[in-house]
């Protein structure tokens, strides 16, 4: 199954989806989204940026009357960024796929009069952190008992000893027939089996991480972290590209990379948090066409983009985690064709280096610039 269409949603959702350029579902999302709509409890593990914020969500997409001004899904998150995340995703989603859903962002620490007054706007998805959710439960400006679907996102951090509680007594405010689903990147048995105990013969499966593609040479190049965009820049004049992404970890990073790039005469653009639907498109029409041939972005903003001839990921940026690197250089040596992932380490970064050969059973190697050439660094 490898269309949205087969998953039975409906077309203004595939749609819309297709205005980000997501045309093809992850793996999490085929598993996952006909057991959801089939209203079944669902514990998911996928690793980061395979596209479990969409598995979810696209259910309650299909499943939400637009027309009702009640309550459908509460989605639990640990973190303020998290919440912020799933609340952009979902407001992205409404926007493209033109279909009214309304969402509000619940907070800790954060004024608790003004969520109040944004819960007025009869929200069909409220996404928060557990506390501050069971607060608003308590004073009555939460209707737990319209709740039909409870997402914990994150799982194991919410069903870990400190959240647990919490989460539990949000879960005992809703009606017993409700849907309640768990994602998480990696779920310790511990918390597989606290989930079990909450739900109603749930399904269960775990995605086995993903493979490093034997068709990818991998590669690094020592630097200082100041100089790390001057060997960047380096790298794109000796290695000549024909498209390659840039992976940075902060967003806020990406407009300013770019533009050092192209002052340079790099053809560089890029896509970020904040840029508008039409800079976001203008961005990927021109990285397509080939008017541009990098592509600058983070973790967040690539998730789901369907990029095709890549020949190139430059991590300018180390991943936060082993399992998003393969993930990353996953976009490269695609469809038989063969593809170069480059990383730029600092000397106390070279651990990760080795923990990626270790992990994954593969060599990379180090390269240096020699004479506007990247030459790899033949070992003693």
């Amino acid at each position: 199954m490898n269309s949205f269409t087969a998953l039975k949603l409906k077309e203004c959702l595939i749609n819309g989806l297709e205005k980000d350029d997501i045309t093809i579902p992850t793996l999490v999302q085929t598993d996952a989204i006909t057991p959801i709509l089939e209203n079944k409890d669902v514990i998911a593990e996928a690793i980061t940026g395979s596209g479990k914020t969409l598995a979810y969500l696209l259910p309650a997409f299909e499943r939400i009357d637009t027309e009702s001004k009640e309550l459908h899904t509460l989605v639990l998150a640990p973190s303020h960024e998290l919440v912020i995340q799933i609340n952009d995703v979902i407001k992205n989603l409404s926007e493209a796929a033109n279909y009214p859903v309304r969402s509000v962002a619940i907070m800790g620490n954060v004024n608790i009069k003004r969520q109040i007054d944004s819960l007025k706007s009869k929200p069909h998805i409220i996404v928060g952190t557990p506390g501050r959710v069971l607060d608003l439960i308590k004073n009555k400006k939460i209707k737990a008992h319209l709740i039909k679907t409870i997402v914990i996102d994150e799982a194991d951090k919410l069903l870990s000893r400190d959240n647990i509680t919490v989460v539990q007594n949000v879960i005992k405010t809703t009606q017993k027939d409700r849907q309640l689903l768990a994602f998480s990147a990696s779920l310790k048995q511990a918390s597989v089996t606290s989930a079990t105990a909450l739900m109603k013969d749930p399904v269960v499966f775990k995605l086995a991480e993903e493979k490093v593609n034997s068709d990818i040479e991998h590669l690094y190049i020592q630097s200082t972290r100041r100089d790390k965009l001057s060997a960047l820049r380096k790298l794109i004049h000796a290695m000549k590209p024909t498209k390659a992404l840039v992976f940075l970890n902060k967003n806020e990073l990406i407009q300013e990379v770019t533009e050092r790039l192209v002052y340079h005469k790099i053809n560089a653009t890029c896509i970020y948090g904040d840029a508008t639907k039409p800079e976001r498109k203008k961005a990927l029409d021109d990285f397509r066409s080939g008017k541009s041939n990098i592509l600058v972005a983070s973790d967040l903003v690539a998730r789901g983009l369907d990029l095709q001839e890549l020949t190139h990921v430059f991590n300018l940026d180390i991943p936060a985690d082993l399992n998003e690197y393969v993930h990353r250089v996953g976009r490269t040596g695609r469809a038989g064709e063969k593809g170069t992932a480059v990383s730029i380490v600092t000397e106390k970064e070279i651990s990760f280096i080795q923990s990626i050969e270790r992990k994954n059973n593969i060599a990379v190697k180090e390269i240096f610039l020699k004479d506007g050439k990247a030459i790899t660094k033949q070992p003693k």
